[in-house]
């Protein structure tokens, strides 16, 4: 009996009160279909209801890809528990995403965990384990001391818990059936097995297809196109036929936001030419520019989403890769790409130009194993006990992400990001900073609105190191407060530095460093 069907054949066998869990990174390796066409069926059936969703990672961009936002729909989703949430506005609409509103209005049970904990705890699934044990989110908003992960009220069931095990604490994710997997690949043949050869990263599609499979569950894959059977070599398998049900054929999905295809992401090619499009010279690029400083080859560097990931593209347009010099560098993303450059944006996940790839979990075992001896993140809130926050302020609910693994592992971290933001207008005049209008929303402040992670607490107890970056001032990050190391020409350090951070820092270096001329220059 041939597993090749339509979309609307597969979505068939969902009922009501399962659980579907979905892989994908964004746009990237999203199985678009599969989502469009659960959607359909309820609008047009009301049917299946109060399903509960798993993503490892948020899944859609909530625009042409939408992922995820095609199931947010209240009676279709009763619960979601996923490892980030996408919430940029639609720049077409001017609306955010369903997903966000329906955690706005609290019209569903919405919980959101560390992308780490969802891989690993993926493994316990498929091994019929009693859940996934780890230190890593002690003390953050994931610790049930502080809300256990819960993003609404409807959010009551406790899935994480506090343990103590020979005098130390460890955070208990507990196991659950999961019934179906939504997984996407290039290429399929008639028995189900599947290859990822014009995908550029891998996510969590075995980890699903095992759990799931454990669980008793059906395992439906999207992919470009049906191959003969036996005409791959078995090493080009990732998924192997027998945890795949069903073959939905969509020949034509786009390779992720604004990429229809581009085999640079694949790699076996070198980069020959600079980048057609740089970064204006700006808040961005300035702090892009002094993050690179940092930055040393033959050093394994994790770059994480938003402002931190523009320093190997700033590094691109300022030369630093011509001549092979891109072999020089080791860089990474937490979806497991290696060597290559990092991308910004959407794009974010895949690195163009890469040399391996493995896939979400075993990326997770080696940033949780410590080989990422540097990590350069973005931040949204810094606050008096030293906690830093990217994971919920404001009217946006990004979740964590891959930052509290990513954060606790790394010996050095890099923390990137503007000094206000909401409106925030720099200019450049003669080689000095000019703040022509000051953003609404100040980042350092008493209290942070969620603990993404305790940052000045694990440079005391674990002796990691430290700096934030912004594009007028610089931090080194002690046990006990900050110290200002430099200022950007054209800032006044009272007005502009000082009087707006809740804390100010514990000492300022006398004298007090320029940050360097070169990063204010076109």
């Amino acid at each position: 009996m041939s597993k090749i069907c339509t979309a609307e054949e597969a979505i068939a066998h969902i009922r009501t009160g399962q659980t579907v869990a979905g892989a994908g990174v964004i746009g990237w390796v999203t199985p678009d279909t599969l989502y469009k066409a659960l959607a359909k069926r309820f609008t047009d059936t009301a049917e299946p209801r109060n399903l509960t969703f798993f993503f490892p990672v948020s899944v859609g961009d909530a625009q042409n890809i939408k992922g995820m936002d095609h199931v947010a729909i209240e009676g279709l989703m009763k619960r979601v528990v996923c490892g980030n949430f996408i919430n940029p506005v639609n720049p077409a609409t001017g609306k955010r995403p369903e997903m966000m509103r329906l955690i706005k209005e609290n019209r569903i049970e919405a919980y959101c965990w560390p992308i780490g904990a969802t891989m690993h705890w993926l493994r316990e699934v498929a091994r019929r384990g009693p859940g996934y044990l780890t230190s890593i989110g002690i003390g953050s908003y994931i610790d049930p001391r502080q809300q256990g992960g819960k993003y609404t009220e409807r959010a009551k069931e406790d899935l994480v818990r506090l343990h103590t095990i020979d005098g130390r604490e460890y955070l208990h994710y507990p196991t659950w059936p999961l019934d179906v997997a939504f997984i996407r690949a290039t290429s399929a043949d008639e028995q189900g097995n599947l290859s990822f050869e014009e995908e550029p990263i891998l996510s969590t599609a075995l980890a699903l297809a095992l759990a799931v499979k454990a669980s008793g569950g059906r395992v439906i894959a999207q992919v470009r196109k049906i191959v003969p059977r036996r005409s791959r070599k078995a090493h080009d398998v990732r998924v192997p036929g027998e945890l795949v049900d069903h073959v939905v054929v969509e020949a034509a999905p786009v390779m992720t936001t604004g990429v229809v295809y581009d085999d640079r992401y694949l790699g076996g090619q070198v980069l020959l030419h600079q980048p057609e499009h740089r970064l204006p010279l700006g808040a961005d690029k300035i702090i892009a520019r002094r993050a690179k400083a940092e930055v040393r080859p033959g050093v394994v560097t994790i770059f994480g989403f938003g402002a931190s990931s523009d320093v190997p593209t700033v590094m691109l347009e300022d030369g630093e890769f011509v001549d092979d010099g891109l072999l020089k560098y080791n860089f990474t993303t937490e979806h497991g790409p290696f060597g290559g450059v990092v991308t910004s944006g959407w794009q974010f996940s895949a690195n163009l130009y890469p040399e391996a790839l493995i896939d979400g979990a075993q990326q997770f075992d080696f940033i949780n194993g410590g080989g990422c001896e540097m990590a350069v993140l973005a931040f949204a809130q810094f606050d008096r006990a030293g906690n830093v926050n990217v994971s919920r302020f404001g009217a946006a609910n990004p979740g964590a992400g891959g930052f509290i693994d990513i954060a606790y592992n790394a010996r050095e971290l890099l923390f990137t990001g503007t000094f206000t933001t909401a409106g925030l207008d720099v200019g450049i005049e003669d080689g000095n900073l000019q703040v022509r209008r000051e953003g609404s929303i100040r980042k350092f402040v008493e209290t942070a609105d969620e603990i993404t992670y305790p940052l000045m607490r694990n440079v005391a107890e674990r002796g990691q190191k430290a700096q934030l970056i912004t594009e007028r001032a610089v931090f080194d990050v002690q046990a006990d407060g900050l110290v200002l190391t430099e200022v950007a020409p054209g800032i006044d350090v009272r007005t502009q530095v000082l009087d707006l951070m809740a804390v100010p820092p514990k000492a300022i270096l006398d004298p007090l460093p320029r940050m360097a001329a070169k990063l204010f220059q076109d």
